[in-house]
């Protein structure tokens, strides 16, 4: 399976546009959350993400909630938070919001590490893990040089032993890939980053 994933839109129809287009080459499209700024204009980001023409599996970032991203979304688009998903012998699973709490207030939708335990505890199995936020450790430092990943989604990496693991949020951190035993982590960005699996 050609999976094409990204992270971290935040609203940029410009990037929206040549991931939409890339999507042509895909077989699914993961997004790992943030399609919008702080709840606003939420449906007007992911309209054109109706025009991709195979599947796409995402999680709610921390700038949206469950509930707004599933009220907009495209029907292309299966939202995971917290649920696991079948493609053919694949299984995903996906966790959303920005873990630890953020310290950005109370606009942004967060989970405490063990809310995040909580959640992740209902993953038994799993091919990829999309997580909005970066596992500690890994992919996760801040502009001040400050690591601000999840335990609870490193723990869940560590017990599961998923293929892939793919996040954003940190965006100083777009791009960056490491490694937890055999799974392949990496932080997507607003980039066409292509996986085979």
């Amino acid at each position: 399976m050609k999976i094409l994933a990204f992270s971290d839109l935040h609203s940029d129809m410009a990037a929206t546009t040549q991931l939409v287009k890339a999507s042509a080459e895909a077989d699914l499209v993961i997004i790992a959350g943030d399609f919008c700024n702080y709840h606003k204009d939420l449906a007007a980001s992911v309209a054109p993400l109706a025009d991709i023409p195979c599947p796409v599996l995402a999680v709610p970032g921390n700038h949206e909630t469950i509930d707004e991203l599933t009220a907009a979304a495209p029907k292309n688009i299966t939202i995971l938070h917290g649920q696991s998903h079948a493609i053919g012998s694949l299984t995903f699973f996906g966790i959303g919001y920005g873990v630890p709490v953020t310290p950005f207030g109370d606009w942004s939708c967060d989970l405490s590490e063990s809310e995040a335990t909580e959640m992740l505890e209902n993953c038994h199995q799993v091919d990829v893990l999309i997580s909005h936020s970066p596992p500690k450790g890994i992919a996760d430092t801040t502009s001040g040089g400050i690591s601000v990943g999840s335990t609870a989604v490193r723990a869940a990496t560590e017990r599961l032993k998923p293929k892939l693991l793919l996040c954003g949020h940190i965006h100083e951190a777009w791009g960056q890939t490491g490694k937890i035993e055999d799974t392949h982590v990496q932080n997507l960005g607003p980039n066409a980053n292509w996986f085979e699996v």
